[in-house]
């Protein structure tokens, strides 16, 4: 099966994997720059600013769903090649 796959096509899923990574991120330096303020003991940041936190949250959903669409592929796949 490997040799009929091209070395740069893309599986079900992957893309969703990498965008939730890259959310995952953004929402990790939100929390850092929240959390920032509160260690420094100076004026923290507006309350948005903890909503942009969640974006942690929301990037490990996407990436979770993107496994569960590949894993989804895999056993379409596994059946078919069964059949």
């Amino acid at each position: 099966m490997r040799d009929k796959t091209q070395a740069n096509s893309t599986a079900a899923g992957d893309r969703l994997i990498r965008a939730g990574a890259i959310v995952f991120f953004v929402g990790a330096v939100a929390t850092l720059v929240t959390m920032a303020p509160l260690l420094l003991r100076t004026k923290p940041f507006p309350t948005y600013m903890f909503g942009l936190s969640m974006l942690m949250a929301v990037g490990f959903l996407m990436a979770g769903a993107g496994v569960l669409q590949s894993i989804a592929e895999g056993r379409r796949r596994a059946r078919a090649a069964r059949s």
